[in-house]
């Protein structure tokens, strides 16, 4: 991570979203830029946390660990997120890992400021609980989806939420192969098994996969298979 110290960089991104119309004093913010490399370690679970983060480029994956060790997927998320808003109301640590999937920028302001200057801001307040209640929503379906659904569903969800049909996107049109180990991990279930069902999906025309890479072929039939439910 670093910090870029770019005033003119600052107000662009500022100017893209509606950050500033959510707090209410007339004098400048004491706004951070960070940016985060692909695959950087942005948060980890149990770490404090000192500044409320608005993602405002890039695309970022939140997991949440279990007994075993391993990590299950809760979503992706893209510009415009908030991450920080639990710790924040609840001054707790941090309650998931996230990871820069691409190359990330976020806005931060800290907390202290927040606390002293914004906590009895009622449209500072109302987007937090729009955020809050999003989340709640989206971890709901990522539960349900974890415990319920089999790891086809899971699959094509996971595709179809990282994998862009158009070749211009961030995530691109491709799922590298070298993440399979990584994927089984996130959807609960192992190597050998999601191998088995990369090789299904490919026999039935709906995925293709060569030694480096996953495309889909089939858009519509993954589409059925995920019953809807994206990682977002």
């Amino acid at each position: 991570m670093k910090y870029i110290n770019d005033p003119r960089l600052i107000g662009t991104k500022l100017n893209a979203y509606p950050i500033e119309e959510m707090f209410r004093q007339p004098i400048q913010l004491p706004f951070t830029l960070q940016q985060y490399e692909p695959g950087e370690i942005i948060l980890l679970e149990g770490m404090e946390m000192k500044s409320l983060l608005f993602l405002v480029e890039g695309k970022v994956k939140i997991t949440s660990s279990i007994e075993t060790g391993k990590s299950l997927l809760l979503r992706f998320i893209q510009p415009f997120s908030i991450i920080g808003d639990i710790e924040l109301i609840r001054d707790v640590p941090v309650q998931s890992q996230v990871k820069a999937v691409d190359e990330c920028m976020f806005i931060g302001l800290h907390f202290d400021y927040i606390k002293k200057h914004e906590m009895d801001n009622p449209k500072f307040l109302h987007i937090l609980l729009e955020q809050l209640s999003y989340k709640l929503q989206t971890c709901t379906t990522a539960s349900r989806v974890n415990l319920l659904a089999s790891v086809e569903n899971k699959f094509a969800s996971y595709l179809l939420s990282t994998i862009s049909p158009e070749p211009d996107t961030n995530f691109g049109i491709e799922l590298k192969t070298s993440n399979i180990k990584e994927i089984a991990d996130l959807l609960g279930t192992t190597y050998r098994h999601l191998n088995r069902v990369i090789l299904s999906l490919s026999q039935k025309r709906m995925i293709e996969k060569d030694k480096d890479s996953i495309r889909i072929v089939n858009w519509t039939a993954l589409e059925e298979m995920s019953n809807g439910i994206r990682y977002k």
